[in-house]
């Protein structure tokens, strides 16, 4: 690719790193700005810590048809591509008196292309602290990383087990930071000694919210009614897997983009269960 030494990170910027190197930096990586990735000759300026896109690095690289000082237009770097794998997806999350139950559809679509008929949405971050992802699967993939490692750190440097609000604060750190690059809505739930069974919704942009239940993906919209009207204050583990469930079949059955089969992930003191219900076994179907 020619001369590496003109690369805008230095020469070894895209060379294969060892482990500690690329640990280094993925804990530095949400404290790179904009700017650190535009060409020595470029005007433009942005305050806000983002994601380093390696899409923009390679866009970043000096062109020979551009003049030396010239300003280089941000429109140039690469966002979202055309096709790019997206969850598209119904998420949902809800808490319960000594715990949390969790639960996804399974479809993981590329335009109307099904690319995955049954991806596992239900990531975990810590012994009992899971996340549900929606939006951009390379995204959801890559801000999960991160927060298990930040959580790992948080783990070796306290001597105990993080807490779920703290697990929440991190994922909302990473979104609203770098909301700009980001499609992510990342439902946030699990079992502490300190609070109990807790959810916490942090949707596109970055907020944070506490929620005795939330939904979240294409197919939440779908089911705003049902939760409402389902949906009891104090609720058992049964109850709220039931809710979960159908909540699920019914955003399936409307929304194009979700499908499959549904996981639910039952979180508590005791630890975590896993539950899986094939398609041709759920309670509801399209008609």
């Amino acid at each position: 690719r020619g001369s590496d030494s003109s690369h805008p990170l230095g020469p070894d910027a895209l060379l294969p790193q060892p482990p500690e190197a690329r640990a280094t930096a993925m804990m530095n990586l949400p404290m790179l700005d904009r700017g650190s990735v535009l060409s020595a000759g470029s005007s433009s300026s942005f305050a806000a810590r983002e994601l380093l896109d390696p899409a923009r690095v390679m866009h970043a690289a000096p062109d020979s048809g551009a003049s030396a000082g010239a300003a280089q237009d941000d429109t140039t770097y690469a966002f979202l591509k055309d096709g790019e794998v997206d969850l598209g997806t119904s998420i949902m999350a809800v808490a319960y008196d000594g715990g949390v139950v969790m639960g996804a559809d399974s479809r993981t679509s590329t335009g109307a292309y099904i690319a995955n008929r049954v991806t596992n949405k239900l990531t975990k971050i810590d012994e009992r602290i899971y996340v549900c992802r929606s939006g951009s699967a390379a995204d959801t993939q890559a801000i999960s990383d991160y927060a298990r490692l930040s959580l790992d750190n948080h783990r070796m440097a306290y001597g105990k087990t993080p807490k779920v609000e703290t697990a929440a604060n991190i994922f909302q750190q990473l979104c609203y930071h770098n909301k700009a690059m980001l499609t992510a809505g990342i439902l946030v739930a699990g079992w502490d000694s300190s609070k109990g069974g807790q959810v916490y919704s942090i949707p596109v942009g970055g907020a944070m919210l506490e929620r005795p239940y939330t939904i979240g993906g294409s197919g939440s919209s779908y089911i705003y009614g049902f939760c409402d009207s389902y949906y009891k204050p104090n609720m058992g583990r049964e109850q709220c897997e039931e809710f979960v469930k159908r909540a699920l079949c019914h955003a399936m059955a409307r929304d194009g983009s979700s499908g499959g089969v549904v996981r639910i992930v039952i979180i508590d003191e005791s630890g975590v269960e896993r539950k899986m219900f094939p398609g041709n076994k759920l309670p509801y179907g399209p008609l």
